[in-house]
């Protein structure tokens, strides 16, 4: 008699062979998973809007302020950590009944809801400390985005933009990065915040095409299923939108030449993930989502040297 199937307990989407399945313990990793960090990409989507802002709003002539791209980096792991278990708290019910979600680590069993706000609270004192590290317009902007970080897991259940609420929260670090460094906010800061929000809603677009089916089964709502067989379109537009915002911000920041060949290279990349893109094709989409970390190094690059 066959040995009955196992289930993979490692996630569908998460990279595999990561360092996590490797290296930590086996008690630590579902711990590990609950902050995604055997799926870096939402990390570094949360952190590039930071890093952009932080090269923005130096000085001309200043040297980029390293430590506080050191300070982004760790905020950007543990708060995307934080934010992640309080989603898989909220969505726990909802996890259990999706393919790609079945297996996180509190429908999976290897986390009880307890443990999860332990795990919470442990991460978001870390991030804490290293907000104190900063200004003080800096440090009433990091918790002000608690609001934003709160609601988003329950967007998906009453509107069909549960990618913009992402985008309001993901895109934070773009005003809080130009706080910590100028002191202050202006309006290059909002433009390039409502620059990341297009581009959010354009990448979750393409990463929620992945659960259209088992949402619309369990009555989750996303851009992915109310754009339909016009996806594509929706994500050129909302491509298109984070390019001319990113390029109004050049115009008022008085960039140089590099930024604006950075900001052609990221047109042909755009062009590419759309153009390329079978919407049917979970592996395909999720190909696409993360290449937006290329997206994001090249403007970031650009912001360096224009």
């Amino acid at each position: 008699m066959p040995r009955p199937e196992i289930p993979d307990p490692i996630p569908a989407d998460a990279v595999r062979g990561h360092w996590v399945a490797r290296w930590l313990p086996p008690g630590w990793q579902p711990y590990a998973r609950l902050s995604r960090l055997d799926r870096p990409i939402g990390t570094w989507l949360l952190l590039l809007p930071g890093w952009w802002a932080i090269a923005l709003a130096r000085p001309d002539g200043q040297a980029l302020d390293y430590l506080m791209l050191l300070l982004f980096g760790i905020g950007a792991i543990v708060m995307r950590g934080a934010g992640c278990t309080f989603n898989d708290i909220a969505d726990r019910d909802f996890d259990g009944r999706v393919e790609r979600t079945r297996l996180r680590p509190i429908p999976a069993g290897q986390v009880t809801v307890r443990q999860a706000w332990i795990w919470l609270v442990v991460q978001s004192l870390i991030g804490f400390v290293i907000l104190i590290q900063m200004n003080r317009l800096a440090i009433l902007l990091g918790v002000a985005s608690l609001l934003l970080v709160a609601i988003y897991p329950f967007m998906k259940r009453i509107t069909w933009w549960p990618q913009f609420f992402l985008g309001l929260a993901f895109n934070w670090g773009a005003v809080l990065g130009y706080a910590a460094i100028a002191g202050f906010l202006d309006w290059t800061a909002i433009v390039l915040y409502a620059a990341g929000i297009a581009w959010t809603l354009g990448y979750d677009t393409i990463y929620a095409l992945q659960d259209k089916e088992d949402d619309a089964l369990i009555g989750v709502k996303s851009t992915a299923r109310l754009f339909g067989a016009r996806s594509q379109l929706w994500i050129a537009g909302f491509y298109d939108l984070t390019l001319i915002g990113l390029a109004a911000v050049g115009w008022m920041a008085g960039l140089g030449w590099p930024y604006w060949v950075c900001l052609g290279i990221a047109f042909v990349h755009f062009a590419w993930q759309v153009l390329t893109l079978r919407p049917d094709d979970s592996a395909d989409c999720l190909t696409k989502f993360r290449a937006n970390r290329d997206l994001g190094l090249i403007v970031f690059t650009g912001f360096l040297l224009g």
